[in-house]
């Protein structure tokens, strides 16, 4: 029903940008919440950010307490594209990145987080962080 397919990963140094796309096809909806996950090998997955898109207007965004401030979350609905822009990347960056979504806005940071409320993902791309 919907496909995710991300692109942009890549190696960089500490204190260098990234910009991951990720390209929606299939149904469209006129609400939903697109959320960025990243996983280190034997770690969990950890929240990275969300986008809320309320049917007119992109709303609220949100931020895992580890990149806020250097990431910044992004979506062109005409082009059914959300981004992760990454700024000042740090080694503990380095994960495979993948977005995932769900038909619903999330209200409250907690729902925005819950990687098991998310329902189509993509493949995932890897970002490694050098020192």
């Amino acid at each position: 029903q919907v496909q995710l397919v991300e692109s942009g990963g890549g190696a960089v140094q500490a204190g260098g940008s990234l910009r991951l796309s990720c390209a929606a096809s299939g149904r469209r909806f006129t609400s939903y919440t697109m959320g960025w996950f990243r996983q280190a090998p034997g770690k969990e997955r950890q929240f990275v950010a969300a986008i809320e898109w309320n049917g007119w207007n992109a709303g609220t965004t949100y931020y895992g307490n580890s990149v806020e401030g250097r990431f910044t979350v992004l979506v062109d609905n005409a082009k059914n594209t959300v981004y992760l822009q990454m700024d000042s990347l740090k080694p503990e960056d380095t994960a495979v990145y993948y977005c995932a979504t769900k038909r619903a806005l999330s209200t409250v940071l907690t729902l925005a987080a819950a990687s098991g409320t998310y329902v189509y993902w993509g493949q995932g791309t890897q970002v490694n962080v050098s020192s």
